[in-house]
């Protein structure tokens, strides 16, 4: 295989991986943005608020699993 061959496939890789870690990382701040507004709502007395936006976290967390593990093309 010819060297610049495997530095396209490397750096294809490596785009890859910084874009799936964008992707976490912008996930994970949703999720502790949910987490503060429902803190914010239960210090304010509004439990049903907070719960509806723990509901939301969840929902958030359940549709997104491939964030975590994106699907695989052989596993269709």
């Amino acid at each position: 295989m010819p060297r610049h061959r495997v530095r396209r496939d490397s750096e294809a890789e490596i785009a890859s991986l910084v874009s799936e870690l964008e992707k976490a990382e912008a996930y994970e701040q949703r999720l502790r943005q949910l987490i503060v507004d429902a803190r914010d709502h239960l210090a304010a007395g509004r439990s049903s608020m907070a719960l509806s936006l723990l509901n939301a976290a969840l929902s958030d967390i359940d549709a997104a699993t491939d964030v975590v593990a994106p699907p695989r093309p052989d596993r269709t």
